[in-house]
């Protein structure tokens, strides 16, 4: 009688480690195995997460992936979440924001579509949603909070200068602020808390998803002026230096 086969999951972290991300077809044929639950049950003791876009098709493990401020990581344009799910990392976004956010602004974030899972969290009465000038806007599923943010959405929107961003300018910050790297987008933040002045740090922190405390370092950085500078010419490029004959 032939002996068991024995599948290791050291052959998958290292394959992971090695790709950083796979499908799952991917996964059973470095296992050697045409079994899916064999695959996840040797995941689930390496600690993994599936992708939350492209169908969920990708999975990674919890050691590899560098999640961002607001819990996300993308390799490859494929996007990972701490929160899990799609649904779950909307909900998560929606009751931690300041002032609820609009579909376009969550989508610009989370880099997905996002129509159907607020819909469904409407539907479940797990998220509020209120017209505010002409927009759905999604807020908590608490009545105190969600009357606070939609409160603090509404504040001062005849008056642009109390404090409060526009719809439009809001959703130009977030864009912008998507396709900054790491190192940008808290130095970007840091910038527009010195516009703000006083209570800069959290306003910002609330409207792009980050902790005060990473705000207050990207101004605390540019204040000081203490910024990695890469070198914008690399060695030997530019103009030559004039020949010593030529200054005569």
């Amino acid at each position: 009688m032939s002996p068991p086969i024995r599948y290791r999951e050291e052959t998958l972290k290292e394959f992971l480690f090695n790709q950083s991300i796979a499908t799952m077809d991917q996964l059973k044929q470095v296992l050697g195995t045409d079994t899916q639950l064999t695959v996840l049950r040797k995941l689930k003791k390496l600690g993994y997460l599936t992708s939350y876009s492209h169908r969920g098709r990708y999975y990674t493990l919890e050691e590899i992936s560098r999640f961002d401020e607001i819990g996300l990581w993308s390799y490859d344009s494929v996007w990972f979440s701490s929160h899990g799910t799609l649904i779950r990392t909307l909900k998560v976004l929606v009751e931690t924001s300041e002032a609820g956010y609009q579909a376009q602004e969550l989508e610009q974030i989370v880099h997905v579509s996002v129509k159907d899972p607020l819909r469904k969290l409407c539907e479940d009465d797990l998220l509020h949603r209120e017209k505010v000038s002409g927009y759905w806007v999604y807020c908590s599923s608490d009545s105190h909070h969600w009357r606070t943010q939609i409160a603090c959405r509404t504040e001062g929107t005849e008056e642009t200068d109390t404090g409060v961003v526009p719809d439009e300018m809001r959703a130009a910050i977030i864009l912008f602020f998507s396709l900054l790297d790491e190192q940008k987008r808290r130095l970007y933040a840091g910038l527009e808390s010195l516009k703000w002045g006083y209570g800069g740090d959290r306003r910002i922190a609330n409207l792009l998803g980050l902790n005060e405390k990473t705000v207050a370092r990207g101004r605390k950085e540019l204040l000081d002026e203490d910024i990695l500078k890469e070198r914008i010419r690399k060695s030997g490029g530019g103009r030559r230096p004039l020949k010593k004959g030529l200054l005569r």
